[in-house]
């Protein structure tokens, strides 16, 4: 290891930090043992971790942060928080970076070293659990491939940090479940899933609607996330012929909760297209359509979905690049959602009431009443706010901060998390072998119907 890549820092809070790495290589070490198969079940009985005291943050200094996983997504947020904090829209500041490989974690560096106002050293890491352990550190960004989302999360609230953990929240329900325990059992550390869509205005007009009663009883919702490619999704993301296993990348440690696989570029750079490592569709790009959804409608927990998918034109990707899936709450109320790569006609966003319909196609949220409710409710258009901060992802990574500062929860927060990915899991199900799936909220399990 060079010297790029060791810890800075000493213990802390009666916690060495070589104890806290012995831990967490034994935690990795045990994982490995199990297959996949029994891995899942056997950590859903795993103990609860409990989070170290958190590091204080002081009124005024900058909530310092480190960010697992600087590559495509994590090197956007990098410039992102960077920008937002050197045009005081925010006070942070990236103090190390972890990832498995070297040339994505120098990049970071050398980007946020030339770039953050004060200048000042990055650190970088290719073990994350080394960036955990230092005791100047008050939040992280986890922007890893999706199976990788839990095991990081976990860690990072044992080691007292706050948590920005993009989306999906996890690959899959047993690691979602096991998620949800660990933040419910720490609710002093703040969690965020990175959903893009959740600080549209227009979807919270929507929320105080609903409540008021405005639509009647909500019935049926639809709502979509379509795009098309000439060749096939996800092919974007370069192959670098600078990737060497075992010199400046560690495939291994890559794999990680999934067990040892032979080095594949092609998974490595876009393993969204591959079942083992990622839902595609459902999790990649519905879960920004229906997170906004699911809150505006505050219907109770997903309790059954059917889902279905198809290989239309790309053949060659294992995840189907057409989707489309049924979810049903605890209401009885009914959620359409259809999701394409091969084709960028969606369905209109819209929510329907025995009184009145809310359209969330535009900017705006817009209120129709049904025919026979026409006389007595009148159409309203609320139109969307504006913003000091017009791009609602900044919002979301500003709130972030802010929630950080006022030790609040976010809305886009670990139960909003799992409800998702209760919808995501089970229509994946659904679609592999063709049966309904129902979710049980009183016990916390899932069946095949």
């Amino acid at each position: 290891m060079t010297d790029q890549h060791r810890g800075a820092g000493a213990s802390g809070n009666g916690h060495s930090r070589r104890q806290f790495l012995q831990t967490g290589a034994a935690v990795a070490g045990a994982a490995a043992l199990f297959g996949v198969a029994g891995k899942a079940a056997a950590r859903r009985e795993d103990p609860v971790v409990k989070a170290r005291p958190r590091v204080p943050l002081k009124d005024g200094e900058p909530v310092r942060m480190g960010v697992i996983g600087p590559g495509g997504m994590g090197t956007g947020h990098c410039h992102a928080f960077m920008n937002l904090t050197n045009g005081g829209h925010m006070n942070a500041r990236i103090v190390a970076v972890a990832d498995v490989n070297d040339l994505n974690a120098y990049n970071a560096k050398k980007i946020l070293e030339e770039g953050q106002a004060g200048g000042g050293e990055v650190q970088t890491y290719r073990d994350y659990n080394e960036l955990l352990s230092r005791d100047d550190i008050h939040a992280v960004l986890i922007a890893s491939p999706e199976h990788w989302h839990a095991q990081m999360a976990i860690d990072a609230i044992a080691a007292g940090k706050d948590v920005y953990l993009e989306k999906p929240m996890t690959l899959n329900l047993d690691d979602a479940l096991r998620l949800y325990k660990v933040v419910k059992a720490n609710p002093d550390i703040i969690l965020q899933v990175g959903t893009q869509m959740m600080q549209l205005p227009k979807y919270k007009a929507a929320q105080r609607l609903i409540a008021e009663g405005a639509i009647g009883d909500p019935t049926c919702s639809q709502t979509s996330y379509c795009r098309n490619s000439l060749n096939g999704e996800w092919l974007y993301y370069n192959i670098d012929s600078r990737w060497t296993p075992g010199e400046n990348l560690d495939w291994d440690n890559w794999c990680g909760p999934l067990g040892p696989a032979p080095w594949n570029p092609e998974i490595y750079a876009r393993w969204r297209r591959y079942k083992k490592y990622s839902t595609g569709i459902f999790g990649d790009l519905l879960v920004h359509v229906m997170t906004p959804l699911v809150m505006a409608l505050d219907q109770g927990w997903p309790v059954r979905v059917v889902g279905a998918g198809a290989h239309i034109s790309d053949k060659a990707m294992e995840n189907p690049d057409q989707v489309n899936l049924i979810a049903e709450f605890e209401t009885g109320h009914q959620m359409i959602v259809a999701g394409s790569t091969c084709n960028e006609v969606g369905l209109e966003t819209l929510i329907r009431g025995h009184k009145a319909n809310i359209y969330l196609g535009s900017d705006d949220c817009v209120l129709r009443p049904e025919r026979i409710f026409a006389e007595d409710i009148d159409p309203l258009k609320i139109e969307s706010e504006r913003f000091e901060l017009p791009n609602d992802q900044d919002r979301h990574r500003a709130d972030w901060i802010k929630c950080i500062r006022e030790r609040r929860q976010p809305e886009s927060n670990v139960e909003m998390g799992l409800k998702i990915m209760i919808i995501v899991d089970l229509a994946t199900r659904s679609m592999d072998d063709g049966h309904a799936y129902t979710f049980d909220p009183a016990t916390m399990t899932a069946k095949r119907v």
